[in-house]
C-alpha cells in the first residue's frame, strides 16, 4: 500500500479547488490525479520560441559566411531600417518578459488569483504571437527564392506557438475562483 508523501515544510502549495478536492479523497497518486506545472511548461515552450527565432535569423544570415547573399527579392528602404530594427527588438523582447512574468508568477504559488490578470493578459500575448507566425510562414512558402531550412524553422515557430496558446490557455484557467 502507498503511503502519501510527507508534508512539504514551510508554505503549503495551494492547489486548484477541483484537484485539491480530488487530491485529499484519493490522497494524490493513488486517485490519478496530479497536477500539472503549466508555468514550467510555459517557461520551457517560450525558450524554445526564442531559440527557434533566434535559429531562424541566425540561419538566415549563413550565406554570408558562405560569402553569398542572404538578401531576398524584397527590399525595405533604408529610412525604415531603424523602425524596422526597433520593431524586432520589441518583439523579441515581449516573449522574454513574458518568460521572467511567468517565473515570477509560479514563484507564489499560494497567491494564483494575484497573477489573474497577467495570466490572461499572457494567453492573449501568445495567441498574437502564434498569429503573427502565420503571414510570416506563408511569406516563407511564397518567396521565390526561399529556403527550406527557413519554412521548417517559421512551422516549428507556429507549432510552438500553438502549444504555448494551450498552455497558456490552462494556466489561466487552473487560477480562475
Amino acid at each position: 500500500m502507498a503511503h502519501p508523501p510527507p508534508p512539504i515544510r514551510g508554505r503549503a502549495l495551494r492547489l486548484p479547488e477541483s484537484l485539491h478536492r480530488a487530491a485529499v479523497a484519493g490522497h494524490g497518486a493513488q486517485s490519478g490525479i496530479h497536477p500539472i506545472d503549466h508555468a514550467l511548461r510555459l517557461r520551457s515552450l517560450w525558450l524554445a520560441y526564442l531559440l527557434a527565432m533566434l535559429f531562424h535569423v541566425d540561419l538566415g544570415l549563413m550565406p554570408l559566411f558562405h560569402g553569398l547573399s542572404p538578401e531576398i527579392a524584397a527590399q525595405v528602404p533604408p529610412a525604415r531600417l531603424g523602425l524596422l530594427f526597433w520593431a524586432m527588438l520589441v518583439y523579441f523582447l515581449i516573449p522574454l518578459g513574458a518568460l521572467l512574468r511567468i517565473v515570477w508568477a509560479a514563484s507564489q504559488p499560494t497567491r494564483p488569483g494575484h497573477w489573474l490578470r497577467w495570466r490572461r493578459t499572457h494567453f492573449w500575448i501568445s495567441v498574437v504571437y502564434t498569429l503573427t507566425n502565420i503571414p510570416h510562414l506563408v511569406a516563407d512558402i511564397l518567396v521565390p527564392d526561399s529556403r527550406a531550412d527557413q519554412v521548417a524553422l517559421m512551422a516549428v515557430l507556429l507549432l510552438i506557438g500553438v502549444l504555448i496558446n494551450r498552455e497558456a490557455w490552462a494556466w489561466w484557467r487552473e487560477a480562475r475562483p
